[in-house]
């Protein structure tokens, strides 16, 4: 077999569907290990990702970044070189402590911050732990997110549901950009969280894709009011991605289909999507602000 027989690989055999049986797993901070839950782990690069010293010695924001795409991105990070803070909700703390000593193996510094970004004072103090314990931020991931689908659409997601989701997915990613901003240097790189739904919104998901579609006008428009500062802003708009949020937010038919129907055929792991977000904070994108790259497995991200 040739070399470039080995390294090329189908991405529609790369990963396997998950076989999930429609399981569910307990709301957001409501367990400490969701994911070590799940019948079929995720795959976040633990025994694939190879670094290249893109990031080294900068320090990382990430919220949400205890599983799913969030973990994914600090082992990414970690092992191009970056110091992490990881902010996760409050009662997720064995998740979190694993991402931190995934961190920690890679021989970087981990932060651990449980908290909840709906509040203002919230986001604040983790910009202000950030700092303090390593004297500036080079890049914020705005990941953390809230999602609950209502099979109902409209009619049944309710005002207290409502708040949530746009607190989670809109306010805290505005209030983070805010007060990491004066500690942002030229050169630095803030990544926002967008999704599929921005653009292709499912009835079910409407509060969630309405902010998603937010995250990506928020993304435009702050770019080019830092372009001359010299920071970056982009978004990653993952599609189906395989994470402990979807069998814990989505009814069992949906959880069990998820991700058939992308081109490829299957859902995607959170290392999948990681790499984007190595390239978006790395100087390979230095002429790259104000943009979206969807890793979605062939859907559409159009706006």
């Amino acid at each position: 077999m040739s070399d470039a027989d080995q390294t090329r690989q189908d991405p529609t055999e790369l990963h396997d569907q998950p076989d999930t049986e429609g399981e569910q797993l307990p709301k957001p901070g409501d367990d400490d290990s969701v994911t070590g839950e799940m019948g079929e782990k995720p795959d976040h690069g633990e025994e694939t990702y190879v670094g290249h010293d893109r990031l080294r010695d900068q320090v990382a924001v990430i919220t949400g970044g205890d599983s799913g795409i969030g973990r994914a991105v600090a082992l990414a990070f970690s092992r191009e070189g970056a110091d992490v803070v990881i902010a996760y909700l409050d009662g997720e703390d064995d998740d979190a402590h694993e991402t931190a000593r995934i961190v920690e193996d890679a021989g970087r510094r981990a932060l651990l911050v449980p908290t909840d970004l709906v509040e203002e004072d919230a986001c604040r103090a983790l910009v202000d732990k950030a700092v303090e314990e390593f004297g500036r931020i080079d890049i914020l991931v705005n990941n953390a997110a809230y999602q609950m689908a209502q099979p109902g659409g409209l009619p049944d997601i309710t005002t207290e549901q409502l708040d949530r989701v746009m607190r989670t997915n809109i306010y805290a990613m505005f209030w983070l950009c805010k007060y990491a901003l004066p500690h942002l240097r030229p050169g630095s790189s803030i990544i926002n969280t967008s999704s599929v739904q921005s653009s292709s919104p499912s009835p079910e998901l409407l509060d969630y894709a309405t902010t998603k579609a937010g995250i990506v006008n928020f993304t435009r428009g702050l770019a080019l009011s830092l372009a001359e500062k010299g920071i970056r802003v982009n978004s990653v708009a993952p599609g189906p991605i395989w994470t402990p949020l979807i069998p814990a937010t989505m009814p069992p038919e949906k959880v069990e289909d998820f991700g058939k129907q992308t081109p490829l055929g299957r859902a995607g792991q959170p290392a999948e999507v990681a790499t984007a977000f190595v390239f978006l904070a790395s100087p390979e994108s230095s002429y790259v602000t104000g943009e979206v790259i969807a890793v979605t497995g062939g859907g559409p991200v159009t706006m």
